[in-house]
């Protein structure tokens, strides 16, 4: 999976459209192999970045869970935090 693409699923507050649409982008863009396809590609892009996000956020209205929603600050720390040790490992 892309780096990119960040979990959406069961967060509070929910993942946003913007988010959606951004992780729908990341996956075109990798999937096509362009971050920036050609005028004759463009629509075909856009087209499936719109498809892509839609489906994304059916699967995200649907998905049921009973474990507590993740708070994005605290995630985002951890995130954090494992980065630095990575490269702190490599360095």
């Amino acid at each position: 999976m892309c780096r990119n693409i960040r979990q959406l699923h069961n967060f509070e507050p929910p993942a946003t459209t913007d988010e959606v649409r951004a992780a729908a982008l990341q996956y075109v863009r990798k999937v096509s192999g362009s971050t920036k396809p050609s005028q004759a590609n463009q629509a075909a892009f856009d087209e499936a970045v719109e498809e892509i996000a839609q489906v994304t956020q059916h699967l995200l209205d649907h998905l049921v869970t009973n474990a507590p929603p993740k708070d994005r600050e605290v995630e985002a720390a951890k995130a954090k935090e494992r980065a630095r040790a990575r490269y702190e490992r490599a360095g």
